[in-house]
């Protein structure tokens, strides 16, 4: 059975219809990441799966139950890091177990320090880089006790070197915690670095044109996407992308 199943999740504002029936499912401790063209309905596809908007059709069913239109099942990392500016570092990584009533501020240092913020866990959000504000929303994600983490183009607003150090980050956090993680990005070599597997959607109404399976370990990743090897891969997803 798999870990994460969407249904034929279908919704439309008012004449406007969004999702035109999706389905896709994830295996647990997967990297899935989600491309399709602007304004595709990713977004509002994320909204249905934590439970935030009510599909008109369809179901989520995580770990066997379904979770449509029922919050609290998922750990959500938004566009920008959403950090309270009156609380520490410490404070907001801390916030996700606090709600879930699993304060661990041990567990909490430990990440901080692997995600290279030691020494600023007292620090508060206007005094830190947007990289580091990022890295601080990621191990909130990873303190909230939710098996799986949604993460809506989470670096789309850092520059290139920043994100770049950003993303082999995550891998090296994710590696050693596998939590199944869904992954927004307009960004094909990120989808191609990151993901196990890279989901394809339409125009609206959004649905899943394809799915790939990326063919590279992790550990050849960065070298393969500077070779002529990557191009035809490259290739298959634009062309998918843009109908052809």
């Amino acid at each position: 059975m798999a870990y994460l199943k969407v249904e034929g999740l279908a919704k439309a504002y008012g004449e406007a219809a969004v999702l035109g029936g999706i389905d896709f499912s994830v295996e647990e401790g997967e990297f899935v990441s989600i491309v399709g063209p602007s304004g595709c309905g990713k977004s509002t596809l994320f909204s249905i799966i934590g439970g935030i908007v009510r599909p008109d059709a369809g179901s989520v069913i995580l770990e066997g139950k379904e979770i449509t239109a029922m919050r609290g099942h998922v750990s959500y990392m938004p566009q920008s890091p959403s950090l309270f500016p009156w609380r520490t570092v410490l404070a907001n990584a801390l916030l996700g177990g606090e709600i879930a009533g699993d304060r661990n501020e041990g567990e909490a240092l430990r990440m901080l320090e692997k995600a290279g913020l030691s020494g600023y866990e007292n620090k508060y959000p206007h005094e830190l880089s947007g990289g580091m504000k990022q890295r601080v929303s990621f191990v909130r994600s990873l303190l909230t006790p939710k098996p799986l983490i949604l993460m809506d183009e989470p670096f789309s607003a850092l520059d290139d070197f920043t994100r770049r150090d950003m993303q082999k980050w995550l891998l090296s956090i994710w590696s050693g915690n596998r939590r199944t993680i869904l992954f927004i990005t307009h960004n094909l070599d990120e989808a191609a670095l990151l993901s196990d597997k890279i989901i394809v959607l339409s125009r609206k109404p959004a649905r899943v044109k394809n799915v790939f399976t990326v063919p590279r370990e992790r550990e050849k990743r960065e070298e393969w996407l500077l070779s002529d090897d990557y191009l035809p891969f490259k290739r298959s997803l634009l062309r998918e992308l843009n109908g052809k």
